[in-house]
């Protein structure tokens, strides 16, 4: 989620993928700024190409869902859960003719357990660590998934810092024991965590 990831995406270029955009101008219409960012979508769209079982919490209005559908396999299967029932309604509505292949369910981010393992699971919408709970890897992935956190500010020290001291979410993912991860720098001011679950 990003402050202004719904308005980065209709201020640009104009080659957003339709599905994108048309989850990106529902947002505006209904006041929701909050989507994930154009450069954090393309990393999305690359991910899901190599997956054919996607989770994502934090729907929102389904932009970041847009991009993932848009790389997505013929033989994939994608479901997102969203917490807010207006938003999940709509989104799902988004997604209607993609049915049963992609769905939206309203709920709480625990709630996407149900539908893995995962070979390709974005947290988006609880689960990161920020704050809350963080989601179990080894429970959600299957060997060699990949989990994604997104919305991190680039790091440019070790251990990274968030307010100043040392910022127990990202070092929470970035030295899991179950994954390997690295920090994606997505542009001067974004970066994504990319996290692989061992198969050992």
């Amino acid at each position: 989620m990003s402050l202004d990831g719904t308005r980065a995406h209709l201020r640009g270029p104009g080659d957003l993928p339709p599905l994108v955009e048309r989850a990106a101008r529902t947002a505006q219409q209904l006041g929701f700024p909050y989507s994930c960012r154009p450069e954090q979508g393309r990393l999305l769209r690359a991910l899901a190409a190599g997956a054919t079982r996607i989770g994502e919490t934090g729907t929102g209005l389904g932009v970041g869902l847009g991009w993932l559908v848009t790389g997505m396999r013929d033989d994939a299967t994608a479901v997102s859960i969203e917490r807010d029932p207006g938003r999940a309604e709509t989104a799902a509505w988004l997604f209607s003719d993609l049915a049963p292949q992609v769905t939206v369910e309203c709920g709480d981010w625990k709630d996407i357990a149900a539908h893995g393992p995962f070979d390709l699971l974005v947290l988006d919408g609880g689960g990161q660590g920020k704050g809350d709970e963080a989601a179990d890897p080894v429970e959600l992935l299957r060997p060699g998934g990949v989990l994604v956190v997104d919305d991190f500010t680039p790091a440019d020290r070790w251990p990274p810092l968030h307010e100043g001291s040392p910022d127990p979410a990202r070092l929470h993912w970035l030295e899991h024991p179950a994954l390997r991860s690295v920090e994606i720098p997505l542009a001067p001011d974004l970066a994504a965590l990319v996290c692989t679950r061992r198969q050992d």
